[in-house]
């Protein structure tokens, strides 16, 4: 299918901004967003939100953003009611610090690739898994667990979002995504695990541009790409 034909019949799903694209995201919502410390982190989308000025936001990432962009923006505003990551605390991030210090933001910690498989399974339609991550930890309070050959595994269930932000290198018209090497990091993953899809790419191109074995995310999985070379 040619690009006119795509846009033709309704397939095209470019935005022309980040703003207008996060527009009906609505508060309390539970957003996803990628990037491994601030490498694939879709920051245009972030600055969109916290212009957008909604609050009481669940954030699941690996990290807390750091600096005066991203998802500091969030927690320096007062947006975010709650937070599932990884590594919350490293260098730069004193605006989550300062609010979880405050007592304005809960935490839950989550073990990396506990997070990853959480929505792994969230986007692929299955109920959870066992792991022995996190067993006899203070993670484990509370929670079901189950002998699997004399050891003890803890189940973790998976891990969804209203709204997934995800940055992209490229993007056809269909939302077919390519990411450049390690920005892919959970990206793929979130945009699969939300009921609504947001992509920032560096570069559109027109539908059938991208070899099918160059594609790293189908669209079936996006809803709106913004297309950043022409902010």
């Amino acid at each position: 299918m040619t690009a006119s034909a795509a846009r033709s019949n309704g397939v095209s799903k470019i935005w022309p901004s980040p703003e207008g694209a996060v527009a009906g995201i609505a508060a309390g919502a539970t957003i996803l967003v990628g990037g491994f410390g601030d490498v694939g982190v879709p920051f245009a989308l972030l600055a969109a939100v916290a212009l957008l000025g909604i609050g009481d936001l669940t954030i699941v990432s690996n990290n807390c953003g750091t600096g005066e962009r991203g998802l500091a923006l969030l927690f320096k505003q007062g947006l975010v009611r709650k937070v599932c990551a990884s590594f919350p605390v490293q260098a730069g991030n004193h605006h989550f610090k300062a609010a979880f210090d405050r007592g304005e933001v809960e935490l839950e910690l989550i073990p990396q690739g506990t997070i990853a498989d959480r929505l792994r399974c969230a986007g692929a339609g299955l109920g959870g898994f066992y792991t022995r991550t996190g067993v006899g930890t203070e993670l484990a309070g509370g929670r079901e667990t189950r002998d699997m050959g004399g050891v003890a595994h803890l189940l973790e269930l998976p891990l969804s979002g209203d709204v997934a932000l995800v940055a992209a290198e490229v993007a056809d018209e269909a939302g077919n995504l390519r990411f450049r090497r390690s920005a892919r990091n959970f990206n793929p993953i979130m945009a699969m695990a939300a009921r609504l899809t947001i992509v920032q790419a560096n570069k559109i191109v027109p539908v059938g541009a991208l070899d099918p074995d160059d594609i790293h995310l189908p669209g079936v999985f996006i809803d709106r790409v913004v297309d950043m070379s022409a902010q």
